[in-house]
């Protein structure tokens, strides 16, 4: 028998998830964010339930192609745009769009041979810090794209790094609407915390991403209570052994954990080999046979123990989530001092992943 833990990947979450967008920015198109094989997921798993979306963004050209080969015939971006001259075959051949950020980018296009304009999403610079024109030089960039004759449609663009947070968007508002003064285009400005808080920033299209999965953007489960956003991805496994620990024994690798009273503890096939946080510290929330409870100890490669004393009939075989519907993986996260992205992304290799 395979060892017992697995994830899935549920197809009707996601569809919903999108759902949840569409209500949040009415009047935007959506462009469905699936960078990282879709977050972890899969892009196979995770296209049938995002089809309805308007369009594609991600970073590796592989993975455009990937989505081609699964019958997408919509528009398709590239975040980080292309890299070399070479790319832009591809680039022409899969009708793909590219984000430009930088003067490199521009003379690569200028100096192609395609067989069709480049329709690109310009980007500027309004205090992320990591691509994009900065207003000032921004109407220079899209003078210049806008006499290329192998651009065709220029999308303006930025990308906010505080939506999630008490400094807000506004700055950099601020910033994008001065550096685009005057310049006519579609607009795409928000990602998924300013999707769901800052309907400001909606414009033409959103870029929701971690909120399709399921996730805050923020990091924080209680954000995102009321906003209908199911998870994408239960990780689920199986108690393989149970321990009965009297007062000062001991769990674990460095002893981490000494029992203060009588504890029935149960052994989780998952550990950090799985994609589970090594950091996850004693209390850290797991749900078994579908009642909460905590983790206890170290995580060690493959194994997990947890107080099965809220779940007393729970033996070997019991089912285990990790994160699901019973245990958000914000929450997880969150003991962990990490965010949702991560363990999404995180899933080993050496776990089963299938859509329900």
């Amino acid at each position: 028998m395979p060892r017992p833990i697995s994830a899935t990947v549920h197809t009707a979450a996601l569809a919903n998830n999108l759902a949840v967008v569409r209500r949040a920015a009415p009047r935007s198109k959506v462009w469905a964010i699936v960078k990282a094989n879709a977050y972890g997921h899969g892009l196979a798993r995770a296209f049938p339930g995002l089809r309805a979306t308007d369009g594609f963004g991600l970073l590796d050209l592989d993975e455009a192609v990937r989505l081609r080969e699964l019958g997408w015939a919509g528009p398709i971006l590239l975040l980080e745009g292309f890299f070399k001259p070479v790319d832009l075959e591809i680039v022409d051949r899969y009708s793909l769009s590219v984000t430009v950020h930088c003067d490199d980018q521009l003379r690569m296009i200028e100096t192609a041979r395609l067989s069709r304009p480049l329709n690109v999403q310009l980007k500027m610079n309004t205090g992320m810090n990591r691509l994009g024109y900065t207003p000032e030089r921004y109407r220079t960039a899209w003078e210049r794209a806008r006499h290329t004759p192998a651009i065709g449609q220029i999308v303006l663009m930025t990308h906010f790094s505080d939506a999630d947070g008490a400094r807000g968007v506004q700055h950099q508002l601020a910033a994008f609407e001065r550096g685009a003064d005057g310049i006519a285009g579609a607009r795409t400005l928000a990602n998924s915390a300013a999707t769901l808080w800052h309907p400001a920033t909606h414009f033409d299209w959103v870029r929701p991403g971690v909120m399709l999965y399921g996730g805050s953007p923020s990091g924080v489960a209680a954000d995102i209570a009321t906003s209908g956003l199911e998870p994408s991805m239960t990780l689920a496994s199986e108690i393989i052994g149970v321990q009965n620990l009297a007062a000062g024994d001991t769990v674990g690798y460095g002893s981490r954990f000494t029992a203060e009273r009588p504890v029935r503890l149960g052994i989780v096939a998952c550990g950090y080999a799985d994609g589970y946080p090594r950091h996850a510290p004693t209390g850290t929330p797991i749900a078994v046979n579908g009642i909460r409870t905590r983790t206890v100890g170290r995580v060690s490669m493959d194994m997990i123990a947890v107080d099965l004393s809220t779940v007393p009939d729970a033996g070997v075989g019991a089912d285990v989530e990790l994160w699901g519907p019973n245990v958000s993986i914000d929450e997880v996260a969150q003991a962990s001092d990490t965010i949702g992205y991560e363990l999404m992304c995180a899933v080993a290799p050496r776990v089963p992943i299938r859509a329900d």
